[in-house]
C-alpha cells in the first residue's frame, strides 16, 4: 500500500487503527471480542514497523540510512525492557484493561506526532500503480528472486538462535537453571543490552567499513558465542549467570548484521521498498512461528539441545550468506 499511496497515509491509518483496536480491547466483554481486536491491533502495528524502514531508505543515502536503521533497532531493543515494567505497574495499580487504554493513548500521541512531523518520502512520480495484477507481479518478482530470499534468511534465521532461548525461557531458566520467576528479567535485560550494543556498534561502523565486512564481523561474533555455548554445555553444563552470558553477546552479533542486511533487501528493489520490507517482516515472523511451535518444544528439555539448535540456526544463516555474498553488487 505504501508503494502505491505513499508512506505517510499508510502510517497515519495504521496508527489510527492501532489506537482504535487498543480501545476495542479495553472495552471487550468476551474473549472472542478481545482476540478479534488483538488481531486488528497486531496488523495495524505492523504498518509502522514495515513502512519506517522504507521511509529511512527513501530519505537517506546508504551510510546515513544504515546509521538511522541502527538507531531504530536500538529503540526496538529498549521497548521490550520498558513494556513489562509499565504493564506490571498498570496491572498492579489498576486492572488489565488499563494496559489497553494506555496503548490507545500512546497510539493517539503517535498519530499526532506523525501528522505533525512525518514528511511524505515517496514522490508521486515514483509510486506504483495500485491493482491486483501489479501487486501479484511484484510479489512474484520478489518471491522468485534468490538474492532477496537469501538475504531474508541471512538475518531471519540467526535471530531465532536467540529467539529460541526467549520462547524456552520458562524451561531453560526455571527448570534447568533453577531461577525464580522474579529473576527472569535479568536474562531478558542482558539480551536486550546485547541487541542495543550491536545496534549502536552498527551505527558507529556505518560508512567506515563495507556492509559485507560488518556482516562478517557480526557472524564471527555469533559463531564464537554459539561455539562457546555448545562447548560449555558439553563439558560443564553451566549454571547461574555463566549459562546465559553467551546469549546477549550472540544477540549483539545479530544486531550488527540486521541493519546492513535490511538495507541490502531494500536496495534490491528500490521501486518497491514497501513491499520488500513487508515481505521480509512476514517471512521473518513465519520463521519465528516455526521455531516457537516446532523446534523449541523439541529441544528445550536439554541445555545442550538448546545450544546445538541455536548454533545450527546461526550456521544456516551464515551458510546462506556465504552463498549469496558473491552474487550481490554491494
Amino acid at each position: 500500500l505504501s508503494d502505491s499511496f505513499g508512506r505517510r497515509p499508510v502510517v497515519l491509518w495504521g496508527v489510527a487503527f492501532f489506537a482504535m483496536a487498543s480501545a476495542g480491547c479495553a472495552l471487550s466483554q468476551s474473549i472472542g471480542t478481545l482476540v478479534f481486536w488483538r488481531v486488528v491491533q497486531g496488523m495495524s502495528a505492523g504498518a509502522g514497523i514495515v513502512v519506517s524502514r522504507a521511509v529511512i531508505r527513501d530519505m537517506f543515502a546508504q551510510h546515513e540510512a544504515q546509521r538511522v536503521m541502527s538507531h531504530v533497532t536500538l529503540f526496538f531493543g529498549i521497548a521490550p525492557a520498558i513494556a513489562p515494567l509499565v504493564g506490571g505497574l498498570l496491572v498492579t495499580h489498576a486492572d488489565w484493561r488499563s494496559i489497553f487504554w494506555f496503548l490507545a493513548l500512546v497510539g493517539l500521541l503517535l498519530w499526532m506526532a506523525n501528522a505533525r512531523f512525518l514528511p511524505e518520502s515517496l514522490p508521486v512520480s515514483q509510486r506504483q500503480r495500485f491493482s491486483l495484477s501489479n501487486l501479484l507481479a511484484g510479489y512474484r518478482v520478489l518471491g522468485t528472486d534468490l538474492r532477496f530470499l537469501a538475504l531474508v534468511l541471512t538475518a531471519g534465521v540467526p535471530f531465532n538462535g536467540m529467539f529460541l532461548y526467549v520462547v524456552s525461557a520458562p524451561t531453560f531458566l526455571g527448570e534447568h537453571l533453577g531461577w525464580r520467576p522474579d529473576q527472569f528479567f535479568l536474562f531478558f535485560c542482558l539480551t536486550i543490552v546485547g541487541i542495543m550494543g550491536g545496534a549502536w556498534l552498527s551505527g558507529r561502523l556505518a560508512g567506515r567499513i563495507t556492509l559485507h565486512r560488518q556482516i562478517r564481523y557480526g557472524f564471527l561474533l555469533m559463531l564464537a558465542m554459539g561455539a562457546l555455548n555448545v562447548v560449555l554445555n558439553v563439558w560443564v553444563a553451566p549454571q547461574g549467570i555463566w549459562a546465559v552470558l553467551p546469549i546477549p553477546l550472540f544477540a549483539m552479533g545479530w544486531a550488527m548484521v540486521t541493519p546492513a542486511v535490511t538495507l541490502m533487501v531494500l536496495d534490491l528493489v528500490p521501486q518497491r521498498r514497501g513491499m520488500a520490507s513487508s515481505l521480509q517482516s512476514c517471512l521473518a515472523s513465519a520463521f519465528n512461528g516455526l521455531v516457537a511451535g516446532l523446534i523449541a518444544p523439541w529441544v528445550m528439555q536439554s541445555q545442550l539441545g538448546l545450544a546445538v539448535a541455536s548454533m545450527g540456526l546461526m550456521m544456516t544463516g551464515a551458510g546462506v550468506w556465504w552463498w549469496i555474498r558473491p552474487r550481490l553488487n554491494h
